[in-house]
């Protein structure tokens, strides 16, 4: 996708060869401002500290992160510790576990001195195919939109959807905001509903910085709004990404995700989820007992980042000092509330049997 005119992938090799660049986004929508990643703790703060973030994004990211690694040791013990130390920086995202154990699979039957090739060919290769599912998910939703389109006579389809996953949450194209940026470079006449997606803001922070630099309509609302939206038939559909789906369709996404598909589901629009294979959990059939949620710190409840009369980026209080916050960072929308899955591999109902119709080949996997 592009910024300022200028095609930008998310995470990318460095001209030096080795170093990896990234986005960071902890300081958008205010500056645009490219991140050099040199070893194995820039890439783990890099997806701790949500500088990288999105489930596939934060997988590419630690793929990378085992290359810088293998730079300095590529002996199996050192690759065990790099597995390790990347896997704890975030619990939730499937894609994180996903891409180590890809990377770590790959380089453990290649010889140490071939280790480091290996590392980076591999990386490289993850986060191409992760461009070409993105890409193949907004090819899948596409006709959704378009049927939108045509029953309304070519008037505006609105869209409504929470946290960010767009491109900035994957390497490109992204799988939520994917279908919508096809419909719009095909000339379908959308326009998006941003959920501000409280507490970090990667609704007004990173979405509708991104569509507005692509050109998509877009209008940021508070996270409350959208029910009442949906009440008074200003929304066509709702669309939203994942960073974990079970086998059974269960979906985890930002907190606040449950509420929209419950507000949808009583207003009958229809609510679909966009994911890419690798985000499916063939090992887990009950998300709200099973899927980890990550609590993150008080301090993104009872602050806020923005740019102040100075044109300076700063953190501002909202709350007392003596007030305490909870911050749950994800919740489990159950598959029933879903109207269908969107994958790469087509467009499916929200249920085991369904998934297993476009993975066969994970059928054996209990």
């Amino acid at each position: 996708m592009k910024v300022n005119g200028k095609p930008y992938r998310t995470i990318f090799l460095d001209d030096d060869g080795w170093r990896i660049t990234v986005i960071d986004q902890t300081v958008l929508p205010h500056e645009f401002r490219l991140l050099t990643l040199a070893s194995l703790d820039d890439a783990g703060a890099a997806i701790k500290e949500m500088k990288v973030r999105g489930a596939p994004l934060i997988g590419a990211t630690a793929a990378y992160g085992i290359a810088l690694a293998m730079r300095g040791n590529a002996s199996d013990a050192a690759l065990a510790e790099a597995c390790a130390a990347l896997l704890a920086t975030r619990p939730t995202a499937v894609n994180l576990r996903w891409a180590i154990d890809e990377m770590q699979k790959h380089l453990i039957v290649a010889q140490e001195n071939e280790r480091v090739e290996q590392a980076y060919r591999h990386a490289a290769k993850i986060c191409d195919d992760d461009v070409a599912l993105c890409s193949a998910i907004g090819d899948r939703g596409l006709p959704i939109i378009e049927a939108l389109s045509s029953e309304k006579k070519g008037e505006v389809v609105n869209i409504l959807t929470h946290c960010n996953a767009g491109w900035l949450g994957c390497v490109d194209w992204g799988t939520a905001l994917a279908p919508i940026y096809k419909a719009h470079n095909a000339g379908i006449n959308v326009h998006v509903w941003v959920d501000e997606t409280r507490p970090r803001n990667q609704g007004f922070n990173l979405t509708a910085w991104e569509l507005s630099k692509h050109g998509v309509p877009n209008t940021l609302i508070v996270d409350n709004a959208g029910g009442h939206l949906m009440q008074h038939g200003l929304v066509d559909m709702c669309i939203v990404g994942t960073d974990r789906t079970t086998r059974n369709g269960d979906v985890c996404n930002k907190i606040g995700t449950y509420l929209k598909a419950l507000a949808a589901q009583d207003n009958d629009v229809p609510f679909y989820v966009a994911l890419p294979g690798p985000t499916i959990d063939w090992s887990m059939r009950d998300g709200l007992k099973e899927i980890p949620i990550e609590e993150r710190h008080h301090r993104e409840v009872t602050h806020i980042v923005g740019r102040d009369q100075g044109g300076n980026i700063a953190s501002l209080q909202l709350a007392q000092d003596e007030v305490k916050a909870a911050n749950f960072g994800f919740d489990v929308t159950p598959a029933r509330l879903v109207t269908a899955l969107i994958t790469e591999r087509g467009i499916t109902s929200a249920s085991e049997h369904g998934l297993l119709s476009l993975y066969p080949e994970f059928a054996a996997l209990s």
